[in-house]
């Protein structure tokens, strides 16, 4: 198994690509804690090297954020964690614990739809090329804020608020004059 490597634009995260499916199409999976890494044995297997500070699953990649400590020197032991891993076929996850997706209803609805689909197809591809994820976590109508959840290399990284401001929010504002922010929450 061959796995290689990307930096992210974090400098404290690295993308690791396995050649194969992590969480499939459209699936993410973010520990931002060892605690939280309690539902996949990998998680916890990376959390075990102690200068990981999290753990994200995309579609095809895994993104490790360090606390500190030299790239070169990390960067052996996670590979041959995330080898072992698939190599000796471990289950990704323990159980189900899928996220139940917020509907919404009324006048705003369709607005809505339509703002989360841009996210999907225009922001999403982006962000995951950068080893993160974003999601799209509410829009208020009174106030016409955006929020928002960045996830992977993306939580974290000193460009994020700056794609959040220049980029999403510039596109969304274009795209829906009824947008007048966007937030990370």
């Amino acid at each position: 198994m061959f796995i290689q490597t990307e930096s992210t634009p974090n400098p404290a995260t690295l993308k690791f690509l396995p050649g194969r499916d992590v969480m499939g199409t459209g699936a993410v999976a973010d520990f931002p804690s060892n605690e939280s890494a309690a539902r996949s044995p990998l998680a916890k297997a990376l959390f075990a090297t102690p200068e990981v500070s999290r753990v994200f699953f995309g579609s095809d990649f895994i993104s490790i954020t360090k606390r500190d400590g030299d790239w070169k020197h990390l960067k052996p032991a996670l590979l041959g964690t995330i080898m072992e891993h698939f190599t000796q076929g471990h289950a990704l996850m323990d159980g189900s614990a899928e996220e139940v997706e917020q509907v919404y209803e009324g006048e705003d609805a369709e607005l809505i739809a339509q703002i989360k689909e841009t996210i999907d197809t225009r922001v999403r591809p982006a962000v995951a090329q950068d080893g993160g994820d974003i999601i799209f976590k509410g829009f208020d109508a009174a106030t016409g804020i955006v929020s928002l959840h960045l996830q992977g290399s993306c939580a974290g990284c000193p460009s994020s608020a700056i794609t959040l401001k220049n980029g999403i929010e510039n596109m969304l504002r274009h795209y829906f004059p009824e947008v007048t922010a966007v937030e990370s929450v």
